[in-house]
């Protein structure tokens, strides 16, 4: 059996038990959150005051937090790009059968279903809170949509599910962060649906980290393979073509990753953190069965973070060089 046809076997096999998966990583549509019941209700006698307060605790937030939760927004957002992608991966056939959906187009659709409210509940969030040009935004949201990505997965499903892992615990990371520093500015609100958001994030990164485990039992050496290949590559994230109006394909998210690096949001340290827990949840050190390629991409994967952390250490904090269109003018930088 050639790879490609072990690997739809592979995808096919965990399919079967897809409807579990579900339920246990995914929440009833009907009794799960939605935004409306996080945000002032429009209907509410007392919408415009509650409205007025959101304006005034946002007042205090600093550039580049706002900066990375406009940006987490965005990719948040460019949620169709994400569901294409994967509706694409080998074994995930989104073609009914006898009525019957395929499993793996299942937990896409249903994924994605539970990813939409995120980007829906923090663009009226930013809306309501006054300090930004939607306008600007929007015109970011619509250029990554259009100018899609490349993650470096292609169709192979032992990629992509390694590269869904470490993402959803990156999406985790910065929404929880950022729950965590408007917390300490009195902005409870706003602490409460990154803090949702970032739940979301850990229960979705739980199903593909599951994923990818029950790849190792049935296939070892091609999973670890995958797994070295996409460290190998770097794990990009997927708002990495990012821009502004009038400017280049991909040519903002340097400044977005400064901004996330400053703010402690997102970090250099947190990629390795990330790449240390996938290695202690998918037991890399003691997977047995190997082939001497797998056996090479083990070795390779356990020094890595080390490897990495010589790197990290000598980096120095980027400086505030530039201003981001979606907020205007920052104050920091006259």
């Amino acid at each position: 059996m050639n790879l490609h046809d072990l690997r739809l076997e592979v995808m096919a096999t965990i399919g079967k038990s897809m409807d579990d998966l579900l339920d246990k990583f995914l929440k009833p549509v009907d009794t799960n959150w939605q935004p409306a019941d996080l945000l002032p209700d429009s209907r509410n006698p007392e919408f415009i005051a509650e409205v007025k307060e959101i304006q005034e605790i946002a007042k205090e937030m600093d550039y580049d937090l706002l900066t990375v939760l406009i940006g987490d927004t965005i990719t948040e957002e460019a949620l169709p790009t994400y569901e294409s992608w994967l509706m694409d991966v080998d074994g995930v056939n989104q073609q009914y059968n006898n009525g019957q959906p395929n499993g793996w187009s299942k937990w896409v659709r249903a994924w994605t279903a539970e990813e939409n409210r995120h980007g829906d509940l923090l663009n009226k969030y930013l809306y309501l809170c006054g300090r930004v040009d939607m306008r600007e935004m929007e015109v970011t949201t619509q250029h990554l949509i259009s100018d899609g990505f490349d993650i470096g997965t292609g169709k192979d499903p032992y990629k992509n599910f390694v590269y869904t892992s470490f993402q959803e615990l990156a999406t985790n990371v910065s929404h929880r962060r950022v729950a965590t520093l408007v917390k300490q500015t009195g902005n409870t609100l706003l602490a409460k649906i990154n803090g949702i958001i970032a739940a979301d994030e850990a229960r979705h990164a739980g199903a593909y980290a599951t994923f990818v485990k029950r790849i190792f039992e049935l296939d070892p050496s091609q999973m670890m393979t995958a797994f070295d290949d996409m460290m190998r590559r770097k794990i990009v994230m997927p708002a990495h073509f990012m821009r502004q109006s009038g400017e280049k394909v991909g040519e903002l998210w340097s400044h977005f990753s400064d901004a996330a690096q400053r703010t402690k949001v997102y970090t250099a340290q947190d990629y390795i953190d990330i790449l240390l827990s996938l290695i202690k949840d998918w037991n890399i050190e003691h997977i047995s069965d190997l082939n001497e390629a797998g056996e090479k991409a083990r070795d390779y994967l356990m020094a890595l973070p080390h490897r990495l952390q010589r790197v990290t250490d000598r980096m120095k904090e980027p400086e505030k060089d530039y201003e981001f269109k979606w907020i205007g003018p920052n104050v920091a930088l006259r």
